[in-house]
């Protein structure tokens, strides 16, 4: 059988960053450690059928591997994530997926937005990181207009998430790439990102991380538009970045006023997490966000404060792997891509200026079902 004469260097390079060992990758292929080896190192080279399906599953084009030197992948958005006080600079294949998806829908939106003569958003670039009182000023009249905060979580999420998509924001969500389900999304990689565009700017969360760590990632993404500035988050509490920094707080302070915290929180308390109940229920807030106000305000230290996230972490991925089944697929569509996104790319669909095709590429629904879809779940 023929021989693919590809670089053995792209083959390290390409395993490496799909963060495969080599008898992991050695195991999807189904060939020996060994024999893999033998590859990597140049004393054999794999068959055309195997060199595609190493292309296959370390996500990369099949050209890459006749490359004579490692590609040079462009740097899609900023990198805010630090690993201790160091910026990590390295996007998993998931991640750069994920942003490319996002970024394709985004430009889709934009030109729609243009066609229809929709405004350049003001409040989008607004503020600036040296004025924080302004900040979470404007961010409270962008998103409370005047309303009580409701004392259910999941009912304060999903009215965040509105605000902010009839702000024109497109708020997209997602565990997996798409929905390749074999593909998940780490949320020790990345909590979510911003991308800035005065037409038709986004937001992606990282559902694989809880819900209640989700509510301060999208008002720190948020905090991201107001700024004017794109980025990739962790979300750390000890991250460094100026902006990262700078988001963090207006998250926290968002959510919990510093002045009101400190004189709820008891530091008497032993063990320390009887405060938790007391104060989730006045902020109607999560936990895990008491708790990242505790470690803000040196009231508890680092260890403290991820022995009880990685509990609340653990709780979150149990439950949800003893859950039968996730929602509908059609709501899965709108929560994925965006009410924005989804409306526009229907009506454009259905009125005949979009292409099914096409329609089914932006928003994942089958040309098919297209008319049930938006009858149904969009009311059209």
């Amino acid at each position: 059988m023929a021989q693919a004469l590809i670089n053995p260097s792209i083959l390290i390079w390409a395993r490496e960053r799909a963060g495969l060992a080599v008898p992991e990758i050695a195991k999807k292929l189904n060939v020996k450690p060994e024999q893999f080896l033998q590859w990597e190192d140049g004393t054999k080279k794999p068959t055309f059928k195997q060199a595609q399906n190493f292309a296959q599953k370390t996500y990369i084009p099949f050209g890459y591997l006749y490359l004579k030197q490692t590609p040079k992948e462009e740097v899609l958005l900023p990198d805010c994530r630090t690993i201790g006080d160091h910026p990590i600079n390295q996007y998993s294949p998931e991640l750069q997926a994920t942003i490319h998806m996002a970024l394709e829908r985004q430009d889709w939106y934009r030109e729609y937005c243009q066609r229809n003569d929709y405004q350049p958003l003001e409040w989008l670039g607004s503020a600036n990181v040296h004025n924080f009182d302004k900040t979470l000023q404007t961010a409270h009249a962008l998103l409370n207009g005047g309303l009580a905060r409701p004392k259910n979580f999941d009912t304060y999420y999903q009215q965040l998430r509105n605000r902010m998509e009839t702000l024109g924001i497109l708020i997209m969500r997602n565990s997996v790439v798409g929905n390749n389900v074999h593909r998940p999304l780490d949320h020790n990689e990345f909590r979510g990102f911003a991308i800035s565009n005065p037409y038709a700017p986004l937001i992606f969360i990282n559902t694989a991380d809880t819900p209640q760590a989700q509510v301060f990632t999208l008002l720190h993404e948020f905090t991201h538009l107001l700024l004017g500035e794109s980025g990739v988050s962790d979300l750390a509490p000890n991250n460094p970045h100026e902006i990262e920094k700078f988001c963090n707080k207006i998250a926290a302070e968002f959510l919990v006023p510093s002045g009101e915290f400190i004189h709820l929180w008891k530091p008497k308390e032993d063990p320390w997490t009887q405060n938790l109940a007391i104060l989730t229920q006045h902020f109607h807030v999560s936990q895990w966000v008491i708790a990242r106000r505790a470690l803000e305000h040196n009231f508890i230290d680092q260890q403290q404060y991820w022995e009880h996230y990685r509990k609340i972490l653990n709780h979150f991925n149990k439950t949800k792997s003893q859950q039968e089944s996730g929602p509908p697929f059609n709501r899965l569509v709108k929560m994925r891509y965006s009410n924005n996104l989804v409306n526009a790319v229907a009506s454009e669909a259905l009125s005949g200026r979009l292409l099914l095709r096409d329609a089914a590429r932006l928003i994942e629904v089958r040309p098919e079902n297209l008319k049930k879809f938006a009858k149904t779940e969009l009311g059209m």
